[in-house]
């Protein structure tokens, strides 16, 4: 059991040293960050951004792919251009006079905000509302609930099989059943 236990926890930590690290990337310029923003300033350019938990600011940078955020949103300011999509997950899309977008501009539990000189080739789609930031929120919390019910649940039934049955005698002696 403490060796399962053991193998549990290293494979974990090997997970979060294999996917926080910057060899995540395929490219030398691609950048991926866990809960701290991303700024790009105007003399830069990077390949594609990857941000989870935080916000992406392009400050006249070059974007060579993609840019994505979950759960944090993504800001071009003037002079940015991103070759790639732009797309938030839980955040915002905002797009100030003067940025280029090459591919689409996608906002998933947020808006986007465009100015009327910025330039999107592809399209441009904000699926905005309570409705999609409820099932971000809630799904991950229905699924991990019916995990603890299960867990809750084969604990409960290994109890009852693992029981032993007592029965009395009519000597007064006590005989166990497995």
């Amino acid at each position: 059991m403490l060796h399962h236990r053991l193998l549990s926890v290293i494979h974990g930590l090997l997970a979060i040293a294999v996917f926080s690290s910057p060899a995540l990337g395929q490219r030398a310029a691609d950048r991926v960050q866990i809960g701290r923003d991303i700024v790009i300033q105007r003399a830069e350019q990077r390949g594609d951004l990857v941000c989870v938990a935080c916000s992406i600011y392009l400050r006249g940078g070059q974007v060579a792919g993609d840019a994505v955020a979950v759960a944090g949103k993504i800001v071009l300011e003037q002079g940015a251009a991103v070759a790639g999509d732009v797309a938030a997950v839980a955040g915002d899309v905002r797009l100030q006079d003067g940025t280029q977008v090459a591919g689409d501009a996608v906002a998933v539990a947020g808006t986007v905000y465009r100015d009327s000189q910025s330039q999107v080739a592809g399209d441009v789609v904000s699926l905005g509302g309570a409705g999609w930031t409820l099932l971000f929120l809630l799904l991950p919390l229905l699924f991990l609930g019916a995990i603890v019910a299960l867990v809750i649940w084969l604990i409960q039934r290994s109890r009852r099989s693992g029981a032993t049955v007592a029965a009395a005698s009519p000597g007064g002696t006590t005989r166990s059943f497995s």
